[in-house]
């Protein structure tokens, strides 16, 4: 069981009390078809649980074919228990990285790295014929980071959680690691600037406009800012 670590942090003359809160889910995937795990619920749960009401939620792996994804629900589920647009999102990566269907489709696993395999007590080599998992969450990364607000986890109106394993050669127990850091206290007003919009668009130099006139008498050259 995790203990939370609380200390004080002096900001400005300030005094804030700081906390970091820690927690596993444990997880079962299938095995026959990569599985995505919809852990939001236990998210917020764990969330609510730290205590903290402003900072992060580190979201990680504890697995090198498994991912951490913040998406959109699409409710609708089709008959593989998949929700639709995690689907769509697997046909995608089949067609990038496919489906390791036979010995020797990928480089990996070599000779050493199944000797190694034998080593550690792995049930077969078969086991190790995942390289289409591995190459998969090198896309999304096995980590997230999403900001908690005034004791709320700040994903938007859709967002969820979700733990993907794209390992599918067996069924396995997976681990997310769940870490929370920030404050126990109230923060002042978050809005940078007073709220006011920013205008990121490009500004042109009344030299560019010249020369742009110059070279191009027939462009208008849109106005920015």
């Amino acid at each position: 069981m995790r203990v939370p670590v609380k200390f004080n942090i002096n900001i400005g003359g300030l005094f804030m009390e700081f906390k970091v809160y820690q927690k596993e889910i444990e997880l079962q995937s299938r095995g026959w078809i990569p599985t995505f795990h919809d852990v939001t619920k236990e998210v917020l749960e764990i969330v609510k649980a730290s205590g903290v009401k402003n900072g992060t939620c580190a979201l990680a792996s504890h697995h090198t074919t498994c991912c951490v994804m913040i998406q959109e629900c699409s409710h609708d589920i089709d008959s593989f228990d998949i929700e639709y647009l995690q689907h769509d999102l697997l046909d995608i990566m089949r067609k990038m990285i496919p489906d390791f269907a036979e010995e020797h489709q990928y480089r990996h696993p070599g000779p050493i790295h199944l000797q190694y395999g034998r080593y550690v007590d792995e049930p077969g080599d078969f086991t190790s014929m995942n390289t289409d998992g591995h190459l998969r969450s090198v896309f999304f990364g096995r980590s997230e980071v999403m900001t908690i607000k005034d004791g709320e986890l700040d994903g938007g109106e859709f967002a969820h959680v979700y733990f993907v394993d794209w390992d599918h050669v067996r069924a396995r127990r997976r681990q997310l690691n769940v870490t929370i850091m920030g404050t126990t206290e109230d923060v002042e007003d978050r809005k940078w600037n007073n709220g006011e919009v920013i205008n990121t668009l490009r500004k042109y130099t009344d030299e560019e406009k010249a020369i742009a006139k110059a070279y191009l008498p027939h462009f208008d050259l849109q106005q920015k800012r």
